[in-house]
C-alpha cells in the first residue's frame, strides 16, 4: 500500500465518515472492504488494511509478557474493529473511537504510506502545528530523506 494524501471531509451524525476513493481503491486491488480502525496516540484514530493489521497484531504476540505489551494491547488491540464500508464509500465509527478522536464534525484524512490516520480539524492542527519546527532542527535527517 502507499496511502498518500490529505482529505478535509465531515462526519455526519450517526458517525459515518468518507474514506477517498484513491484509498478505497487501492484496498479494494487486495480484496480489502473494509479497514481495521483503532486507536493512535496522537489523539486521532488509525485504520489499516486487514492484512497489515494481522502483520501488527502478529509483531505484538510475538513479544515477551511486560506491562507494555499489556497496555499497548489494551490501548490499540481492544478497541480495534473492522469496518465496512458502505455504498457511498464511508466507515461507521464506533462512538468509543469517536470520543477518543474528538469526532464531531470536521475531519482530515491522511494517507500515511501503509495506513490512513483521522483526525478531527482541530486535533490535527494541534499534531502538525510544531512539525515545521520539528524538522527545521535536525535539517540533516530531512535530507537524509530526500527532502
Amino acid at each position: 500500500m502507499n496511502f498518500t494524501g490529505e482529505y478535509h471531509n465531515t462526519i455526519d451524525p450517526k458517525g459515518r465518515a468518507s474514506i477517498p476513493a484513491k484509498f478505497r481503491e487501492q484496498l479494494m486491488q487486495q480484496g480489502d472492504e473494509c479497514v481495521v480502525l483503532t486507536k493512535n496516540l496522537q489523539g486521532g484514530l488509525t485504520a489499516y488494511p486487514v492484512a497489515h493489521w494481522q502483520t501488527v497484531v502478529e509483531g505484538v504476540r510475538k513479544r515477551p509478557a511486560s506491562p507494555e505489551k499489556e497496555s499497548a494491547t489494551r490501548f490499540f488491540i481492544a478497541p480495534a474493529v473492522e469496518c465496512l464500508f458502505d455504498k457511498q464509500g464511508r466507515i461507521q465509527i464506533p462512538q468509543s473511537l469517536r470520543t477518543h478522536g474528538a469526532l464531531e464534525k470536521e475531519v482530515v484524512v491522511l494517507g500515511m504510506f501503509e495506513k490512513i490516520e483521522i483526525y478531527s480539524q482541530l486535533r490535527y492542527e494541534q499534531v502538525t502545528s510544531g512539525s515545521g519546527d520539528l524538522l527545521r532542527a535536525d535539517a540533516r535527517i530531512v535530507a537524509e530523506m530526500g527532502f
